[in-house]
């Protein structure tokens, strides 16, 4: 296990030496924040931001992410060009030492929250979800946090006229289009690509979910059985659905190798589909990190892991879910955790 810690760049408010002195951090999870979803990054860019991690003894074999182009997603004509981009992004980023592609493929929406900064008792406050709240409002005249500023109104309208039509079948073989033509370059490079869940794990304003449960997976898996055809186990975006069973899923496929990295978080159940993101203990929500984590170890799984979303707390009003604190705090329980674990099991 290669402990990371995400970070956006020369923009982020915390500094790589403060992610240097969490202990057993290895490295960071970051990307190219400057350059057109859909354009081939640059080599100067990329290896500028290598080259600032390992001044401060980091390494950068994640990138989290690539993003898909929507075009790609939609199967529209224009795709290869996109996908030809990606396939070349994948080269660059493999001359670089990067080792894993954290990507999505969401129509539209990338995640969704109701609130980003709701309070709890003890003074700190985190990301929630209510699922009422969000179905009242108009996704034609969207006012919502983290995405009033992703898309003008206009921009937001064509694209979901564009989706109109657009069936999980058809999301899912444009998946298996996209992938299948850029798995040539990953067995060049030797890069996984690991396909994040969806956040959460059901349809949003009529926009098709495909990677939400056990039986995504198994589609995913028998449709493109390349080794670097991998997963994000995200607890906090699988954990929002109660039909998923973590620690069976965290077991079979760290078994299977096909879990190249861990997104570990922590939720709070406040309804049938409503939550709260909470402090990665187990006892602070949900979802039980101490057997997920176990079963990640018993089923082999020696991939990257991040503290995933934390609270803001102590004062902090950072990126909502990316303050330093709570995330320190999360890599410290989460570095415990595997220690005390592996032990255990040699």
């Amino acid at each position: 296990m290669k402990m990371t810690f995400r970070w956006y760049g020369e923009g982020d408010s915390i500094p790589l030496e403060y992610i240097k002195q969490i202990p057993n951090m290895s490295g960071v999870v970051t990307a190219v924040y400057d350059v057109p979803v859909g354009e081939v990054w640059p080599m100067d860019k990329i290896l500028r931001l290598k080259s600032l991690c390992e001044e401060k003894g980091l390494e950068m074999e994640v990138i989290e992410s690539v993003p898909v182009h929507e075009d790609i997603k939609l199967g529209k004509p224009t795709r290869d060009k996109y996908i030809d981009a990606y396939y070349q992004n994948i080269i660059n980023l493999g001359k670089a030492g990067v080792k894993c592609i954290c990507y999505n493929f969401m129509p539209v929406f990338d995640w969704l929250r109701t609130n980003l900064k709701t309070m709890d008792k003890d003074g700190s406050n985190s990301l929630s979800y209510n699922h009422e709240e969000l179905m009242r409002l108009d996704p034609r005249n969207l006012h919502l946090p983290g995405w009033d500023e992703s898309y003008t109104t206009d921009e937001l309208n064509n694209l979901l006229d564009e989706y109109k039509g657009i069936t999980k079948e058809k999301l899912f073989e444009n998946l298996v289009y996209f992938l299948q033509e850029i798995m040539p370059a990953c067995d060049e490079t030797g890069i996984n690509m690991a396909i994040h869940p969806d956040d959460p794990p059901w349809d949003m304003f009529g926009l098709p979910r495909i990677i939400t449960s056990e039986e995504s997976y198994k589609k995913l898996f028998e449709a493109v059985p390349n080794k670097h055809n991998g997963i994000t186990f995200c607890t906090g975006s699988l954990g929002a659905g109660r039909f998923n069973d973590l620690v069976k899923m965290a077991k079979e496929y760290a078994s299977m190798g096909r879990i190249g990295f861990a997104h570990i978080r922590q939720l709070r159940y406040s309804g049938e589909l409503d939550f709260t993101e909470a402090g990665h203990l187990t006892s602070a929500g949900s979802l039980d990190i101490y057997a997920i984590v176990k079963a990640l170890v018993e089923g082999g799984f020696d991939g990257y892991v991040r503290p995933d979303h934390g609270r803001n707390i102590w004062g902090e009003d950072g990126k909502p879910g990316y303050g330093l604190y709570d995330r320190a705090l999360g890599a410290a329980y989460l570095n415990g955790l595997f220690e005390a674990i592996e032990k255990e099991i040699k």
